[in-house]
């Protein structure tokens, strides 16, 4: 899988980046539980920033200093819950 994959995030080989906006705040929240949940599972966990009801979420592998596959499958499960939520 390649960035080209997930048309919602940009970045470059450090980091990826997608921002969604979602009905309203509790819609974001569920959002976020959602792919904590994922996060945990997957022991990959993307940084999130939660403004009302528009959420970013910004994935990296820190250990490799840049963008690895599990980034990249953590952000196709991101955009399917995202896709659900919506």
């Amino acid at each position: 899988m390649t960035l080209a994959d997930l048309p919602a995030w940009s970045g470059d080989e450090t980091e990826i980046t997608r921002t969604a906006e979602l009905p309203g705040f509790m819609d974001a929240i569920a959002v976020v539980d959602r792919v904590a949940v994922v996060a945990e599972e997957m022991n990959h966990h993307p940084d999130i920033d939660i403004r009302w009801r528009t959420l970013t979420f910004r994935c990296t592998t820190h250990s490799a200093g840049k963008v690895t596959e599990r980034d990249y499958e953590l952000a196709r499960r991101i955009d399917e819950i995202v896709a659900n939520q919506s």
